[in-house]
């Protein structure tokens, strides 16, 4: 594997509170995509005086990008100390390899994240949202990390639950993403994004405000999520590990999110009255509080790190 690109290193002394950077890099090996990928990665810095030695890496989830981390999560991070860093996997926002999207694994997905967690300062701590909860359980297999944060992230069992409970229990926003998955996501309306990410009375405006476009995903990355590529049943004990889930969440059910805290043998944590898109709600400063006040439990409160 060959990077290039530090990503951010003005941002890192605090030059710049944002900016996109590209990462290139090339696998090798049976079963990749070899040609090089250029990946974007989205940064805010904290201001001078404010800086935490440990960044944060932001994983997003299918037909997602970097981008939904962009309105709040990054800047609020920054602005208490943490170097905030979020990437978009190949084929997803303004990363490369869209025209080969549908070839990817879940495996490339996990290779692109380590990549740029290969190009930070320290090792950060992972924020995983749904299919990215799934990305991050599969990179503990392989790193030890500060910590990791689970956000209505896939089971370690797969997603077939959670498809199969949406396919009953909300046939409309099932049918709706089918469709969008089939037909590309120029298809996506703010009534799918409503019911799949938001509440039924999230205004339209603030739906076509917050959230990026819809983006492709590949047949064999959700097929690996749902059954042929799944991280083990019990995650590793020596990683601090916070999961969190939604009370309206149309996309993994309360069961899913449960099991996940069972695999890392700690107890899930619940905001009973939101739904899947934590990061993109109105109320989302609630659920960056409690990351942030998990992270200086974990990693200690002292911006220094003294």
């Amino acid at each position: 594997m060959v990077c290039r690109n530090l990503p951010c290193a003005a941002a890192l002394a605090g030059r710049d509170s944002c900016c996109h950077v590209v990462l290139e890099h090339k696998q090798e090996g049976v079963g990749v995509m070899n040609d090089p990928i250029e990946l974007e990665v989205i940064t805010h810095a904290p201001k001078s005086g404010q800086f935490r030695p440990t960044p944060l890496l932001c994983v997003h989830g299918a037909y997602a990008s970097a981008r939904q981390w962009d309105p709040f999560f990054l800047p609020f991070f920054a602005a208490n100390g943490y170097p905030a860093y979020a990437l978009s996997v190949r084929g997803h926002g303004g990363s490369a390899g869209r025209e080969r999207v549908k070839e990817a694994r879940l495996k490339d997905y996990v290779d692109d994240v380590l990549a740029v967690m290969d190009r930070l300062p320290a090792p950060p701590v992972l924020i995983g949202h749904s299919l990215g909860g799934m990305i991050v359980q599969k990179i503990l297999t392989r790193r030890a990390l500060p910590g990791a944060v689970l956000m209505c992230s896939a089971p370690p069992h797969g997603l077939m639950g959670s498809t199969l409970a949406a396919m009953f229990g909300n046939p409309v926003m099932f049918r709706q993403t089918a469709a969008m998955h089939r037909l590309g996501p120029d298809v996506a309306t703010v009534d799918s994004a409503r019911r799949a990410l938001f509440l039924a009375d999230t205004p339209d405006e603030w739906i076509r405000t917050v959230l990026p476009p819809a983006e492709p995903e590949s047949d064999g990355v959700m097929q690996d999520a749902i059954w042929r590529d799944l991280p083990p049943s019990r995650g590793r004990r020596d990683v601090p590990v916070l999961v969190l889930g939604a009370g309206k969440d149309a996309c993994i059910t309360r069961t899913a999110v449960t099991e996940t805290a069972r695999a890392f043998g700690v107890h899930a944590e619940f905001f009973e009255d939101l739904p899947h898109a934590l990061m993109l709600v109105p109320e989302w400063e609630q659920v960056a509080t409690r990351i942030l006040g998990w992270l200086e439990t974990t990693l200690g409160s002292d911006p220094a790190g003294r």
